[in-house]
């Protein structure tokens, strides 16, 4: 997976299964993909190694991971929207896209 792919994929199931992570995960996630913080920079904020940050963003990867091979609601929702582009009327289309966000 690309970098950007890799982010983008990240940040939708940390949107989707986000709440299921614990309180320093959240924070750790969010300012490394949402604040765009460096490894060695969350370490300074939070004073801690840069190993620690990289080992606890590799855990909620794995976390996510996890949830989505469990529960699948990312795929699931991919196949939706893969559905309502074959649908003709455009009204319908993007009701269902509006709800799906």
């Amino acid at each position: 997976m690309k970098r950007l792919e890799e982010h983008l994929y990240y940040n939708t199931l940390f949107d989707i299964y986000g709440n299921l992570l614990n309180e320093r995960e959240k924070e750790i996630f969010t300012l490394s993909y949402i604040e765009d913080l460096s490894l060695q920079e969350i370490a300074d904020v939070k004073q801690v190694s840069k190993t620690a940050i990289g080992n606890t963003l590799t855990t909620i990867h794995k976390k996510l991971d996890h949830y989505e091979e469990s529960i699948k609601v990312y795929q699931k929702r991919k196949n939706i929207l893969k559905a309502v582009d074959e649908i003709k009327e455009e009204k319908i289309k993007e009701k269902i896209r509006k709800e799906l966000e």
